[in-house]
């Protein structure tokens, strides 16, 4: 069996940032010079902050965007998140983009669009190149590879393997519905099988996979989805809309009953173990070592 995530000998592994990848459960786009947006962001509680000089940048406002993020990625550090910035492609004006941000230092790079190993070992070599530059340390930068295309879903896997930087993956949307030809919905049916699809290929990985973003404005959608995601494994969640935030947290995060039960699973499991029984009876439900460690998991993760 190949493993994927075997490096060359002289390739660090990259730094670990406070927040592993599993806890950072809420990443929030910004257009990259709304100036009220990236206040209102500052505030709203969300893990990951994204500065997206992509496709929320007119191409004529990006010298003006890659300007602001020296004093915007440490009022973002100052208000605790994570800083991730979306470039735009290497081919177009990416090398730019990151010539410009990176003496700002972001914790993360996004890379749009993201759809083979080429891209992510182009994108880890330019950072190497600027860390060394700037005194930053070795492989401190994560990449993050956003999956926003039918052959960008089906090579995660892949991009995982190409470049020790990457612990994540972002499932797109709107590229995504559009590269299917397919009609938008609330109800996202046109992504089911990518949800599902995404989600394997990542865990397959070892990366954590992040879901898409919910595009429409109300609570009540958003909330579902995340909700939905969850029951499929997705622990994180991209979000577009600052008040979508906490809603997605709440959802994502284990309630109290969930964590009393799981902690009652844990208990009898591990009682009936040293009682040298195979497995408990728990609320009707036999445990098996697989459920136990999933509720172990929940338990740590709460």
């Amino acid at each position: 069996m190949t493993q994927l995530r075997t490096l060359p000998h002289d390739r660090l592994a990259p730094r670990r940032l406070e927040r592993s990848p599993e806890l950072r459960r809420t990443w929030l786009f910004g257009a990259g010079t709304d100036a009220a947006m990236h206040q209102t962001m500052a505030g709203c509680g969300a893990d990951v902050l994204i500065h997206d000089l992509e496709d929320s940048t007119p191409p004529e406002r990006r010298a003006e965007a890659r300007a602001l993020a020296p004093a915007l990625y440490q009022r973002w550090r100052d208000a605790g998140a994570l800083v991730c910035v979306r470039i735009n492609p290497l081919e177009s004006v990416g090398y730019i983009d990151l010539k410009a941000v990176m003496p700002a230092r972001p914790d993360i790079v996004a890379y749009p669009k993201a759809s083979s190993v080429f891209q992510i070992r182009a994108l880890d070599v330019a950072i190497t190149t600027h860390e060394a530059a700037l005194g930053i340390e070795r492989g401190a930068i994560e990449i993050l590879p956003v999956c926003e295309t039918a052959l960008g879903v089906v090579c995660v896997r892949e991009m995982a393997g190409a470049s020790a930087r990457v612990r994540c993956a972002l499932l797109g949307s709107e590229d995504l519905a559009a590269d299917l030809g397919a009609d938008r919905t609330r109800e996202a049916v046109e992504l089911e099988y990518a949800r599902a699809r995404f989600i394997f290929e990542c865990r397959a990985a070892g990366i954590e996979p992040i879901d898409a973003p919910y595009s429409f404005s109300d609570l009540t959608g958003v909330v579902e989805e995340a909700r939905f995601a969850r029951r499929l494994g997705y622990r994180t969640k991209s979000v577009v809309r600052p008040e979508h935030v906490q809603p997605v947290r709440d959802a994502l995060v284990p309630t109290e009953l969930e964590i009393a039960h799981a902690r009652k699973v844990v208990a009898e499991f591990e009682a009936a173990r040293r009682r040298g029984e195979d497995r408990p009876l728990v609320d009707g439900l036999w445990i098996d070592a697989p459920t136990y460690l999933n509720a172990r998991r929940l338990v740590q993760s709460a």
